[in-house]
């Protein structure tokens, strides 16, 4: 084998080293609960994870805190599959601007990065877990 061949060899070992880390990273985390996220923290954790769901609330919101427990649960029953976010729109309001977050609670819904649903709101845990799926293909 010529050294030619050998570099080659390297070359396409270490290539695939490569995509199957970046293949991994892609998959979502297995955090806890939901991931308090601000607006330096936001655009990292929807890139490192393939399945997001951001709740955007604030503290005086009353439907928020009807929701919050309801995005608990559903963090932990998706743990590794979904990953989950809360983004304070009071303290966070150059990210709530950036995805148009003109009523709470707001869930966003990512896949690779890409906003691909939104659920406006205080829905039934059922009906916010069959639409967060949907809109995942999970």
């Amino acid at each position: 084998m010529t050294s030619v061949d050998e570099e080659e060899l390297i070359k396409q070992k270490l290539l695939r080293q490569l995509l199957s880390q970046k293949s991994a990273a892609q998959k979502s985390q297995a955090y806890e609960g939901p991931v308090v996220l601000t607006d330096e923290t936001f655009k990292d954790f929807i890139s490192k994870n393939e399945n997001v769901v951001v709740d955007c609330w604030a503290e005086w919101c009353y439907p928020c805190r009807v929701v919050s427990p309801i995005v608990d649960e559903l963090a932990k029953k998706y743990r590794g599959k979904i990953a989950f976010g809360k983004l304070n729109v009071d303290e966070n309001q150059i990210t709530a601007m950036e995805y148009g977050i003109m009523s709470i609670p707001t869930l966003l819904i990512f896949k690779n990065g890409q906003l691909v649903d939104q659920i406006v709101g205080a829905l039934p845990k059922k009906l916010i877990e069959v639409n967060i799926l949907r809109a995942l293909g999970v």
